[in-house]
């Protein structure tokens, strides 16, 4: 790297405005850019000029490099920012941003060793005068790592739940079918019905993995689509009751309660069941006693005069834990070790937020746990 004996002159902001030049599209009038300091960017920004030396070196920077400002300010990039690749190869030295091909416009990002080890992602962008010209400015962006590190952990957690909640229902099937086709006429009808049912609810297993997975993957991406439509939440409610009844819960076991009048609720309707349909079998399967669910008008969330809908589901069970009451809606959190994936409840609050609802938990009257969430009537402008 070719580094001159000059010392820099240029400020911090006028080093910003510089990055923003490269960029040939929109420029940011002067005084717009002056009231927007480097210590201000979420990510660490370097910035070296004509001979290598560092002109800007932000709050981020020093805080992601564990490096003083003022250590790194006028020396060499190299020596400021001594990075390595995974190989151990001297990083500056081997990409040679000043010199090389002239029609080079940076560095993509890539994961970096920082002295002692630590990994840091960095890109880098080469700033020209004119396209072929000599790098004027060299713009580099510092990360941490910890957050990627935080989705790699997860993505490797999900795999590893999805693998095991898989294999027993596929193993199932699996054994079923090859002992029914090879020996199908020693079974009774009896055994050959029990043996078939069986199969068919561990392919609905499968399938509510899948679906699972696939609203996880859309709540996570942003992409969960709403079709909006009335909702008669109280309906709904009944509904799942009436179900959980016939599926041999006793009658007397649900409570609803049911505070007119209502707005009328414009929602996805099969989103709400959802919804509904977890709640209500997380406190059969997790709570005890009476189920009391409890439906009325209340303020929309963040909205000033706005209505909504809150539906609370309380159990008299032994509640919830207060440590754990922070982790309730995160990924493969369980009450209890009475099965399940633990994504019911992450998926329920992605659900309730799409709608720009929220949702809560507490300890209710009975001493169980108690959810309540809450939606805003969002009813489309063309009909208000």
């Amino acid at each position: 790297m070719a580094v001159g004996m000059s010392t820099p002159r240029h400020t911090h902001t006028a080093a910003v405005r510089a990055t923003g030049d490269a960029d040939g599209e929109a420029r940011v009038p002067a005084d717009a850019a002056m009231d927007i300091g480097p210590d201000e960017l979420p990510d660490g920004l370097v910035v070296a000029d004509e001979h290598g030396r560092v002109i800007c070196f932000n709050a981020a920077a020093a805080r992601i490099t564990a490096t003083p400002r003022a250590a790194a300010l006028g020396r060499p990039l190299d020596h400021a920012l001594p990075l390595e690749d995974l190989k151990g190869r001297r990083w500056w030295a081997l990409t040679d941003p000043y010199g090389g091909l002239a029609t080079r416009v940076g560095q993509p990002e890539r994961n970096l060793l920082l002295p002692g080890g630590r990994e840091v992602l960095v890109s880098a962008r080469y700033v020209r005068e004119t396209p072929t010209g000599p790098v004027r400015r060299l713009v580099v962006s510092l990360r941490g790592t910890e957050a990627r590190r935080r989705t790699e952990r997860s993505h490797a957690e999900l795999i590893a739940t999805v693998a095991h909640e898989l294999r027993s229902p596929l193993t199932s099937v699996k054994g079923f079918t090859a002992t029914l086709l090879a020996k199908w006429e020693r079974f009774t009808d009896d055994q050959k019905r029990l043996m078939l049912e069986t199969v068919d609810a561990d392919a609905n297993r499968v399938n509510r993995l899948i679906a699972e997975l696939l609203d996880i993957s859309r709540i996570d991406s942003g992409r969960l689509e709403l079709r909006r439509q009335p909702v008669d939440v109280s309906a709904a409610v009944g509904r799942h009751v009436q179900a959980l009844i016939a599926a041999g819960q006793a009658p007397g076991r649900f409570f609803v309660r049911t505070r007119q009048p209502l707005p009328e609720l414009w929602a996805d309707p099969d989103k709400v069941d959802q919804v509904l349909g977890n709640l209500l079998e997380n406190a059969v399967r997790h709570g005890e006693g009476t189920v009391t669910i409890e439906i009325g008008p209340a303020p929309a969330p963040g909205e000033q005069g706005e209505n909504g809908t809150a539906v609370t589901v309380s159990d008299e069970g032994p509640g919830i834990p207060e440590e754990s009451m922070s982790r309730v809606f995160t990924r493969f959190w369980r009450g209890s070790k009475r099965g399940g994936t633990g994504l019911g409840l992450y998926i329920v609050k992605g659900i309730v937020e799409a709608h720009g609802g929220t949702i809560t938990v507490d300890r209710g009257p009975g001493g169980g746990a108690e959810f309540r969430f809450v939606l805003p009537v969002s009813m489309p402008a063309y009909m208000k």
